[in-house]
């Protein structure tokens, strides 16, 4: 299949394409795969976790046996991952998982399944149970009559009085009576008290710092809740210093304001752009042309944002901060899904008012093929681009110190059906490339004069909306972006939209499925498979339907000589 190429941009043959794809996928394997299977296999969730309905199990038995709760009656408990993000990034920075994972994950696991039981007893409102994912061992519990630990905790932050209101509603009791009335969880958890130390000067609670578990500037404790004079919680966890709990907010402040501000208000106007550029280029664009993908697309993120509500349970949302929260998601998806729309008309018409074709229309002269071809080459653009993020994070590690930590918010743990977690690799891929590449790159360009300068600014803008990621430093992130945003950009000026779509498809599928495979069982193994040749199928099923005989009699090339001011 032939395209004419870009003045000023390098054409790879496809002997060459490949054999750096080749080079990309033995990078990625040998850097990001290998280590976290072979190296240190528990430090992830994925690793030997036990299932859901183990955990449901292990947990009802503690709550009969222990804290002499009958659950039978519960239908459904929800099961959610849950993280210490905090510690396991402190472990992460300082090169100290392997370390604790070795001595401490099987008490102290830094991921867990979360049981909640709703109202197993007239006066309990909920019973939560946490259950270690690789051990199934109970490690904490919270029996919720009025409020929950979270909300205690913004009751601290939040009310000058909290304090005194918590301490009453804990009651009068003394310290001697608190440790007499924890005895007996510390016993049916595995700990001798002798082998613990209270901490003196408590305001609220119990807390027992377990002697000898000790790692880097970090401790191990016991935390239990009183509410009137019996204990309705116990935590199980290790001690995070101040100064990396403060330096996380900090960063994470950065990364709202180049979030909301980088990304969103500059996503914001360049979508009002799109409605602008849509009309003027209206001789040249069709507002039947993009239909489909953007309803694809608006279907994908419904589907996905309900696949989340686990994640939205377990926050505390339900009933009608549940719908407002929904609802609000509903209007920010709409707003986005009509960006991606006049997007994909707005910038169709840019390039073809300039006499070029960016984006082929079905039955155009080579539509399936450059379809098929377009699916084929993005495995070999995405192992290209998979190789190419190994070597910045190696890089990045070696300079910024990067590091990685957990995210219950981002885990298929915490989706109703995990499998369909990959079909997100295709909403990022029609709605990014059509806004950051197809429009903003045109577009940007009548003002910098520049296609370089134009796909650099593109780039960081949808660098900036990745920075919320537990990635640190967050310049991290856009540092590695902007790389990796310059390739796709590249890929479309050679390619076209389809190109670059089926490439960001391909690598995202292939982050996702990875990540459905290292979940382990046959469903996940098999999604994950199914993931990785999607692209392929799809790029197939759609030269079938598009043949070349029934392409139209020839009027534009598959992609038609730029004007000598589309040089990048």
């Amino acid at each position: 299949m032939h395209a004419n190429t870009h003045k000023g941009v390098v054409s790879l043959k496809p002997k060459l394409l490949w054999s750096l794809a080749a080079l990309g996928f033995v990078i990625f394997i040998l850097t990001q795969v290998l280590p976290s299977v072979v190296q240190d296999p528990a430090s992830s969730e994925s690793s030997k976790a036990i299932s859901k309905e183990q955990a449901i199990k292990a947990a009802s038995s503690f709550a009969e046996e222990t804290l002499k709760i009958n659950t039978s009656n519960v239908e459904n408990p929800l099961v959610t991952y849950s993280t210490d993000s905090d510690l396991y990034g402190y472990l992460s920075k300082e090169k100290l998982l392997q370390d604790y994972t070795k001595k401490y994950d099987q008490k102290f696991p830094t991921e867990r399944f979360r049981v909640k039981f709703e109202q197993p007893e007239p006066q309990l409102s909920a019973l939560v149970i946490d259950v270690g994912m690789s051990t199934g061992n109970v490690v904490g519990f919270e029996m919720i009559d009025s409020w929950s630990s979270e909300d205690k905790k913004l009751i601290l932050d939040t009310d000058q009085n909290g304090l005194s209101k918590l301490q009453a509603l804990e009651g009068s009791i003394t310290l001697e009576d608190k440790a007499a009335g924890a005895e007996p969880y510390l016993k049916a958890l595995g700990y001798d008290p002798k082998g613990l130390t209270v901490q003196q000067n408590q305001t609220l609670g119990l807390t027992y710092q377990v002697n000898g578990y000790k790692i880097g500037n970090s401790h191990a404790e016991l935390v239990f809740g009183y509410e009137y004079g019996q204990v309705t919680s116990m935590q199980s966890k290790f001690t995070v210093p101040a100064v990396h709990t403060d330096y996380v907010k900090s960063q994470t402040k950065l990364a709202t304001w180049l979030t909301f501000g980088g990304y969103g208000l500059l996503s914001f106007i360049l979508g009002i752009l799109a409605i602008v550029y849509s009309a003027r280029t209206r001789p040249h664009a069709s507002f039947g042309r993009g239909v489909f993908l953007t309803l694809f697309y608006l279907f994908i993120n419904v589907v996905s944002t309900l696949n989340m509500l686990p994640v939205f349970k377990s926050q505390g949302l339900d009933g009608i901060a549940l719908d407002l929260a929904l609802i609000m998601q509903g209007l920010i998806t709409v707003a986005m899904t009509a960006s991606i729309y006049f997007s994909l008309v707005g910038g169709d018409g840019l390039w073809r008012q300039k006499g070029q074709n960016l984006w082929m229309r079905t039955r155009e002269p080579g539509y399936g093929r450059h379809v098929l071809q377009s699916a084929i080459n993005g495995y070999a653009w995405a192992f290209i681009l998979l190789g190419l993020q190994s070597v910045i994070f190696i890089v990045l590690g070696l300079t910024l110190n990067m590091w990685t930590t957990t995210d219950e918010s981002q885990s298929p743990y915490n989706m109703v059906y995990p499998w369909v977690f990959p079909i997100m690799a295709w909403m990022a891929g029609i709605g990014e490339e059509a806004v950051y590449r197809l429009f903003g790159i045109p577009m940007l360009k009548k003002i910098v004069r520049s296609t370089f300068i134009a796909s650099l600014i593109t780039t960081l803008i949808w660098a900036f909306g990745h920075t919320l990621y537990p990635i640190y430093p967050v310049i991290s992130r856009p540092i590695e972006l902007t790389f990796i945003g310059l390739m796709f950009s590249y890929i479309f000026l050679r390619s076209g939209y389809i190109g670059a779509m089926f490439a960001h498809v391909v690598f995202d599928s292939i982050l996702m499925g990875l990540s459905l495979v290292l979940m382990g069982g046959t469903t996940n193994i098999l999604t994950g498979v199914i993931t990785f040749a999607a692209p392929a199928i799809v790029g197939y099923i759609v030269y079938l339907f598009n043949p070349p005989s029934k392409e139209r009699t020839k009027k534009e090339p598959l992609i038609t000589t730029p004007h000598p001011e589309g040089q990048l």
